[in-house]
């Protein structure tokens, strides 16, 4: 999706927190893949986290941290992950179900698709 939009859609990544860390609810899925990281202690750590996350994903667009105090995470309701569309207003044109069943980029793109019809 991002290389189908990249010239008209700004995309980001904001990485909030491990799922699954290594001292907390670790998953089978988790250990077959070797992605073990445990809960981010220091903001240093919570990059490197991402870090990880960006390669480990092939991520080819800006990745934001937030800070250890979650902020973004309780502001947006994103844990464990989310998809937000922001219009060119400025404000939440489209808001997706929270992850990770409701992480579904379908529709995102139908919102981007309505959002760069108008």
């Amino acid at each position: 999706m991002y290389e189908k939009y990249k010239d008209d859609v700004e995309f980001l990544l904001v990485y909030i927190r491990e799922a699954h860390p290594t001292d907390g609810r670790q998953v089978p899925v988790n250990e077959r893949e070797g992605i073990l990281l445990p809960t981010a202690k220091t903001l240093e750590q919570k990059e490197e986290h991402a870090t990880q996350c960006v390669l480990k994903l092939d991520i080819k667009f800006t990745t934001l941290v937030d800070n250890l105090d979650n902020q973004v995470e309780l502001n947006y309701t994103a844990f464990p992950d989310r998809l937000y569309l922001i219009g060119k207003d400025g404000r939440v044109a489209w808001k997706g179900r929270p992850g990770p069943r409701g992480f579904r980029p379908a529709e995102l793109e139908a919102a981007i698709q309505k959002e760069l019809a108008r």
